[in-house]
């Protein structure tokens, strides 16, 4: 398995006492479980999002080679404060052949009753990015309907513009965006649509930019 640490700020990490008490638990958990610890990776950022966390990734791309079977972090507001995140997360985990487990939450992949409790927060997640797509689809007509340009003059029909965003809001890749796109209509230039043409829809929304 690999452990995964974070602490949030520069001094924290300096004192080396926030990480020092995440890798005691994680050792003890592998030695009481008679795992292998690979290796234990360090971030020092915020956890308002998995953004911006390379050790993270590191990790990430440790599982997904098959190097290590299991990501343990001794607390979940250490791997993530959003239940979005943590939430895609656990997809992944399942997605891609590996577990998760979490100490002071009980989620566990490895067994049937952690698996249950990771399955539960997997609904609450995406309960979450349908709120948040619906929220911004409705803030996308009512601005239509008081007359608000949303952006330059285009081809795009004004429910695929709706689609994007609310769809990229939900946690969606552009390239899954693209892809649905496809399934329902040809692009504005005829065609399949491109990552490019999601790109330049989202970076002209007002809405978008200012939730990102």
């Amino acid at each position: 398995m690999v452990g995964y640490l974070r602490v949030s700020t520069s001094d924290q990490a300096e004192s080396g006492a926030g990480l020092a008490a995440q890798r005691e638990a994680i050792e003890h958990e592998c030695r009481r479980r008679g795992w292998e610890l690979v290796t234990i990776y360090e971030d020092t950022a915020s956890g308002k999002s998995m953004n911006g966390r390379p050790q993270l990734r590191a990790a990430l791309a440790e599982l997904a080679a098959g190097n290590a079977d299991v990501l343990m972090s001794s607390k979940l507001d250490r791997l993530s404060r959003s239940a979005v995140d943590f939430g895609q997360l656990l997809e992944r985990a399942r997605r891609e052949g590996w577990m998760v487990v979490v100490l002071d939450l009980g989620v566990d992949t490895s067994t049937p009753a952690g698996e249950l409790v990771a399955g539960v927060m997997v609904q609450v997640a995406q309960f979450e990015r349908r709120r948040i797509g619906e929220r911004t689809a409705d803030a996308l007509r009512q601005k239509a309907k008081a007359g608000v340009k949303l952006g330059r003059p285009r081809k795009v029909r004004p429910e695929d513009e709706v689609y994007v965003v609310g769809r990229r809001a939900q946690g969606a890749s552009m390239r899954e965006i693209a892809d649905e796109l496809t399934e329902r209509g040809p692009a504005p230039g005829g065609g399949r649509w491109g990552v490019s043409e999601i790109q330049r829809i989202l970076g002209r929304n007002p809405l978008h930019r200012k939730s990102a």
